[in-house]
C-alpha cells in the first residue's frame, strides 16, 4: 500500500496498530504519528522510525486519518482537523459510541468516515476489529480499513446499526475474560493452590478452549458436553453456575454495554 497514514492520538492501541503495520510491511517512512506530549512523539519516532507531526500537518498530507483518541477527546480533535481535512481523506474513528454521521456533519461534505471497533488484543496482534462504511465510503475505503487492522488481528465488516453490539463484545469482550480468569484464579486459591499455579492452570485452559473454538469449528455447545460426563465434576459445577445466574448475567452485562454505547453515541458524557 504506498499511501501516507497517519495516527492521531497515539496512544497503546494507536502503537499496537502502527507496530502492527510496520510487521505488515508498511515502511515507517509512510507513517505519520500525533501524540499530545512531545516526549511520547519524540518516544514513538525513536522506537519505529515514524515522523511526528502535528494534527493540522497530519491531515494536509496523510491520505488517511485515524483517530485513536478516546470519545471524550473526538469533539476538540475533530474541531482542530475540520479545516484542514479535504473531502478525499479517508477518516478512519476508533472512538467507541461515536456513529460516522458525526464526523460527516462536521467534515467537508462527501468525506468518507470508518467506523472501526478494536480492542486490546492488537497489542499481541489476536485483536477483533470489527468495521463498518458511512455514507460516502467505498469498497476500497473498506479495504484499506482492513489492510490496517489486519496487521493486528481479525476483521470482520457489519453495517453500522451493529456497531454498539459489537462494543458489547470485542470492545469491552477482553475484560469480561480477564474477570473470568480472575474469579476462577480466586477459586484455585481458595481451594489451597498457590495463586501462580491457580494462575497458570485458568489461562492454559482459556488458551487451549479458545483455539478449539476457533480451529475446530464446532458449537460451543458440542465442545462442552465432550467434557461433561454424566454425574461428574463438570456439571455439576455448571448446575451451579446456571443456579448463580451466569448465564443470565453475562447476557445483561452485555446488553448493559450496549446501551452506554449509544449513551455515548447520543452525547451523554
Amino acid at each position: 500500500m504506498t499511501q501516507k497514514v497517519a495516527v492521531l492520538g497515539t496512544g497503546k492501541i494507536g502503537e499496537a496498530l502502527l507496530s502492527g503495520m510496520i510487521r505488515a510491511g508498511w515502511s515507517p517512512a509512510d507513517l505519520l504519528v500525533t501524540a499530545r506530549r512531545p516526549e511520547r512523539a519524540d518516544t514513538l519516532r525513536e522506537r519505529y522510525g515514524v515522523t511526528p507531526v502535528t494534527n493540522a500537518e497530519a491531515a494536509k498530507t496523510a491520505d488517511t486519518l485515524i483517530l485513536t483518541v478516546k470519545p471524550q477527546d473526538m469533539g476538540a480533535l475533530v474541531e482542530e482537523l475540520a479545516p484542514h481535512v479535504p473531502a478525499d481523506r479517508l477518516v478512519i474513528s476508533g472512538a467507541a459510541g461515536i456513529p460516522t454521521a458525526y464526523f460527516e456533519e462536521r467534515l467537508a461534505a462527501g468525506t468518507p468516515v470508518v467506523r472501526v471497533m478494536t480492542n486490546t488484543p492488537a497489542l499481541v496482534d489476536e485483536a477483533m476489529s470489527v468495521i463498518s462504511g458511512g455514507t460516502h465510503a467505498n469498497p476500497a475505503h473498506l479495504a484499506i480499513a482492513q489492510e490496517i487492522f489486519g496487521g493486528v488481528g481479525k476483521t470482520l465488516r457489519v453495517p453500522e446499526s451493529q456497531q454498539d453490539a459489537a462494543t458489547a463484545r470485542p470492545g469491552s469482550g477482553p475484560a469480561y475474560f480477564y474477570f473470568l480468569v480472575e474469579a476462577m484464579t480466586d477459586a484455585g486459591i481458595l481451594l489451597g493452590l498457590p495463586r501462580s499455579q491457580a494462575h497458570d492452570l485458568i489461562v492454559q485452559a482459556a488458551i487451549g478452549a479458545a483455539v478449539m473454538l476457533r480451529d475446530s469449528g464446532e458449537h460451543p455447545v458440542k465442545l462442552r458436553e465432550a467434557v461433561t460426563s454424566p454425574a461428574g465434576t463438570t456439571i455439576n459445577a455448571i448446575r451451579e453456575l446456571e443456579n448463580h445466574g451466569v448465564r443470565a448475567a453475562l447476557i445483561a452485562a452485555l446488553e448493559a454495554a450496549r446501551d452506554r454505547s449509544r449513551e455515548l453515541a447520543s452525547g451523554k458524557g
